[in-house]
């Protein structure tokens, strides 16, 4: 806002010094603002695009929609606020491209920063899991590291399971929120996944994944349950051990 301001200033500035200039050479300064009109009026018929750009970037300083320092997503761009001007706003993703959006050309402005963020984030568990012990384990390690004295000062409510969040082909998706300091939420979710991953492999608790088992040869000899449970290898009809592994199919 400071660098806007000033830039009006600076032009401002200029403008009574010419004038200034003007009157002390006694030119009438009368022609000289009618012609700036009529150049005026030729320059609106090519600047409308420029003009529309400063009026929606008054609306966006004088409102306060983003700041420099802000994350946000305008005209489907996301990025850190790195500057903004009456004409434009410039972003920087995250593969550190620099963006120049006019104005003008943002419809919707979205603040991912604005006053905090959020932690919002699934972790899955498989369907053999005690899904009561799953979340106190996932509630109890997001209040231990809300109460660390470096995590205590960037978030604001600790992360907690919301919900079962979805029912899905390999596991139980569990849905983690909880409040934390404006772009602290990546570095939260990073250190919490962590955690989880640690704290499930000390309480037993498996993290699914895809995966699938592939059996070859008759279809009907599987159905039959000739099919060896350890190795998967099709036996003949009557066969009392797997020619693959040895195991004993008489279970079958």
């Amino acid at each position: 806002l400071i660098a806007v301001f000033s830039g009006i200033g600076e032009v401002s500035i200029v403008l009574i010094v010419l004038f200034s200039i003007l009157s002390v050479l006694n030119i009438p300064i009368a022609p000289v603002l009618a012609g700036f009109g009529i150049v005026g009026v030729a320059v609106g018929f090519g600047a409308q695009y420029l003009i529309r750009d400063l009026i929606s970037g008054v609306f966006i300083i004088m409102e306060n929609q983003y700041r420099v320092g802000d994350v946000a997503r305008v005209a489907n761009v996301s990025g850190l606020v790195e500057k903004i001007t009456l004409r434009k706003t410039v972003l920087r993703d995250l593969d550190g491209i620099v963006h120049h959006i006019p104005n003008g050309e943002i419809k919707v402005a979205s603040n991912f920063t604005k006053n905090y963020s959020r932690v919002n984030m699934n972790i899955s568990v498989s369907y053999g899991t005690n899904l009561d012990h799953a979340i106190l384990v996932v509630n109890r390690v997001g209040e231990e590291l809300a109460r660390e004295e470096y995590w205590r000062d960037i978030i604001i409510s600790a992360p907690k399971v919301l919900r079962v969040d979805n029912l899905g082909d390999s596991g139980i998706d569990l849905k983690i929120m909880g409040d934390v300091k404006p772009i602290k939420q990546w570095e939260v979710m990073g250190e919490l996944r962590l955690r989880l991953k640690n704290t499930f492999d000390a309480e037993g608790i498996e993290i699914p994944w895809p995966h699938m088992k592939v059996f070859f040869g008759d279809p009907q000899q599987i159905v039959a349950g000739l099919a060896c449970p350890s190795c998967a290898h099709v036996n003949p009809p009557g066969s009392k051990f797997c020619a693959g592994c040895g195991v004993s199919l008489a279970a079958q």
